[in-house]
């Protein structure tokens, strides 16, 4: 039973990894130790591009910022005549 669930897991692993990963030996069959050593480049891999993404949400965030600021600009140059107007300007200026 422990060494079928061991099987079964290192065989989804397998079919996770990706392409360029099997690709590495094509003419032989991967052994459980290869297919276990791939998974931990490919995490060790993912694991790099993470400050990446910590990055990548800074300038999100910085462009969100940016654009409530346009918008604001832009609603703030126009008399405020309705209430929806004044209700949407005044949610933007709380964001």
């Amino acid at each position: 039973m422990h060494r079928d669930r061991i099987n079964s897991s290192i065989e989804q692993l397998k079919t996770l990894l990706t392409p360029e990963f099997l690709n590495q030996q094509p003419n032989s069959k991967l052994e459980k130790a290869d297919i276990l050593e791939m998974t931990i480049s490919f995490l060790r891999q993912q694991q790099q591009k993470q400050p990446a993404f910590s990055t990548s949400s800074t300038a999100v965030s910085q462009g969100f910022s940016r654009c409530v600021h346009e918008v604001l600009h832009f609603l703030s140059k126009e008399e405020v005549k309705t209430q929806s107007q004044r209700k949407l300007l005044n949610h933007f200026q709380n964001l």
